[in-house]
C-alpha cells in the first residue's frame, strides 16, 4: 500500500550512533574544510593580484579554485552540523539544494578541466597562435559557458525529481545524493530513472571526451618536437591528467555505491568512498595545480616576503619608541 504520509525530510543514516566520537570527527573535518577554504582563496588572491599571472591558464585554474570552494562549501556546513545532530534529519530543500550545487560543482569541475585541456592543446600545438586564439575575453566567456551549461544541464535532470512524491525517508549516505532520492519516490518512469544518467553523460563523458581528444593530439605533437617542448607538456599537463583520474575514480566510487547492493563492504569503507572526491579533490587541487607551479610558486614567495615587509614597516611607523620588538610583543 502506497504511503500517503507528506515526506518534509530525509534522514541520512549513514551518520548511525557514533557517541562522543563525533566531536573528534567534527574537528577533523573541520579542521580540513579550512584547510580547504584557506589554500584555494589564498591561490585566488595570488592570481588575482599578480598581474603577470592574468594570462588564460591562470584564469581557468582561478576558476578551478572557486568552484573546490564552492563544492566544499556545498557538503562540509551540512555534514559538520548533521554530525553533532542526534536525528541526522535534512529538510526537502535543503536536501535539493545541496544535490544542486555538488551536481553543478562536478560538472563544472570537468567542464573546466576540459577547457584547461583545450588551452595546453593550443599553447603546445599551436605556439605562435596562441595568443589570438585564447585571448582573455574568449577565456572570460568560456568560463561563463561552463556555469551555464552547468547550471542548465542539471536544472533539466532536475525537473525530473523535483515533482516527485516520497514514499520513505532515509538516505543510505552522508549527503543527499540524487539517485538514492530518487529511489525513495513512490512510482518513478523509466525516464526519471535514466535521468541521473543523462545528466553524468552530458556533464562528464562530453567533457572526458574533449579531455581525451586534447591529449591525444598533444601527444603526437610531442612526439615529433624538442626534447624542451616534451618537458614543458609534461610539466603543465601532468596535474590535469591526475586530477581527471582522480574525479574518475570517484566517481565510480559514487555510482557504485548508489547503483549497486554493496552491503558485503564495511559501513566505514563504503561512507569514506562515497565522500572520496568530495573530500580529496578540493584539497588535492591548489597543491597540484597552484603550489606546485612555478610561477605561481613564485609568486607566492614574493607576496610572502612583500606582506612580511609591509607588516614590519607598519610596526615601525606606528611604534613611538623605535622599539620593533616591544611593538611586536603588545
Amino acid at each position: 500500500m502506497e504511503n500517503t504520509t507528506k515526506i518534509w525530510s530525509f534522514v541520512l543514516a549513514a551518520y548511525g550512533n557514533i557517541g562522543y566520537l563525533k566531536y573528534l570527527y567534527f574537528i577533523i573535518m573541520l579542521v580540513w574544510y579550512l584547510s580547504i577554504f584557506a589554500a584555494n582563496t589564498v591561490l585566488i588572491v595570488i592570481i588575482y593580484v599578480d598581474r603577470r599571472l592574468h594570462e588564460p591558464m591562470y584564469i581557468f585554474l582561478c576558476n578551478l579554485f572557486v568552484n573546490e570552494i564552492a563544492g566544499s562549501t556545498s557538503l562540509y556546513p551540512l555534514m559538520l552540523s548533521q554530525m553533532l545532530s542526534d536525528t541526522h534529519e535534512v529538510t526537502l530543500p535543503w536536501c535539493f539544494l545541496q544535490m544542486c550545487c555538488i551536481y553543478i560543482c562536478a560538472s563544472v569541475e570537468f567542464c573546466s578541466l576540459a577547457a584547461m585541456a583545450y588551452d595546453r592543446h593550443v599553447s603546445i600545438c599551436y605556439p605562435l597562435r596562441y595568443n589570438s586564439i585564447m585571448n582573455t575575453g574568449k577565456v572570460v566567456m568560456i568560463v561563463l559557458v561552463i556555469w551555464m551549461y552547468s547550471i542548465i544541464s542539471f536544472i533539466f535532470s532536475f525537473s525530473f525529481i523535483i515533482s516527485l512524491k516520497f514514499c520513505g525517508n532515509i538516505i543510505d549516505k552522508v549527503f543527499c545524493d540524487y539517485h538514492l532520492v530518487m529511489k525513495l519516490a513512490c512510482s518513478i518512469s523509466t525516464l526519471n530513472n535514466m535521468s541521473d544518467l543523462f545528466f553524468a553523460f552530458i556533464t562528464m563523458a562530453i567533457p572526458f571526451s574533449l579531455i581525451l581528444v586534447s591529449y591525444m593530439k598533444i601527444l603526437a605533437v610531442c612526439l615529433h618536437t624538442s626534447r624542451e617542448t616534451k618537458q614543458k607538456a609534461v610539466t603543465t599537463c601532468t596535474p590535469q591528467i591526475v586530477s581527471v583520474s582522480n574525479l574518475f575514480v570517484g566517481c565510480i566510487f559514487n555510482f557504485v555505491d548508489s547503483r549497486f547492493d554493496v552491503a558485503h563492504v564495511p559501513d566505514k569503507i563504503r561512507i569514506i568512498l562515497s565522500v572520496y572526491l568530495l573530500v580529496c579533490q578540493p584539497i588535492v587541487t591548489p597543491f597540484m595545480y597552484g603550489f606546485n607551479l612555478p610561477k605561481i610558486r613564485e609568486s607566492f614567495q614574493r607576496f610572502v616576503v612583500i606582506r612580511k615587509k609591509c607588516f614590519f614597516n607598519s610596526a615601525g611607523v606606528n611604534s613611538k619608541t623605535g622599539n620593533l620588538s616591544a611593538e611586536l610583543e603588545k
